[in-house]
This record gives C-alpha cells, structure tokens and sequence, in this order.
C-alpha cells in the first residue's frame, strides 16, 4: 500500500511545482510583483524651533503635504522637539 501511495503523490508533487513556477512567473511579467522603494534624499534641511508643526512647516515653506511626508518618512508629527532636523528640499 505504501508504493501506491508514493506513485500518486510524485505526480501531484509535481503539478504543484509546476503551478507554483507558472504563477510566480506570470506575476514577474505583469509587474505584480513589489519593487523596492526609492530611499529620500534630502539637498535642504530645516530645524525645528518651539512651537512649530508639521502644517505649519509646509506652509511656511510651501511644501505639499504629500511631498513633505515622503521626504520625511519616518517623522511623527505628534513629537517633534526643538532643534529635530525636518527636510525641506529633495526627491522622494
């Protein structure tokens, strides 16, 4: 009994094989599959003085909130502390 069972299990071992390369395959040809993030690069910076926010510093500097968080990605705008250097120039 035991060879019967082996003789099915190399077929199915097989076509779930094959099944797994063709559907990471098709993944690889469609884009699906997640490219690394390009990492920020900062040409200007800004130092945080007391009472400043997150808002504010986009004002002041004209910046989208989009493009201020993406050059600034690990930043949580609930703690910023006086002299926290903030980017205000660069690419995301």
């Amino acid at each position: 009994m035991a060879k019967s069972n082996n003789k099915i299990s190399m077929p199915t071992n097989l076509v779930l094989i094959v099944a797994v390369l063709v559907l990471v395959s098709m993944a690889e040809s469609r884009g699906l599959v997640i490219s690394r993030k390009s990492i920020p690069s900062c040409v200007k910076v800004y130092g945080v003085e007391s009472g400043d926010t997150c808002f504010g510093v986009t004002q002041t500097f004209n910046l989208t909130t989009r493009f201020f968080d993406s050059v600034n990605p690990n930043l949580n705008c609930d703690s910023l502390f006086v002299g926290q250097w903030l980017c205000i120039a660069g690419t995301a």
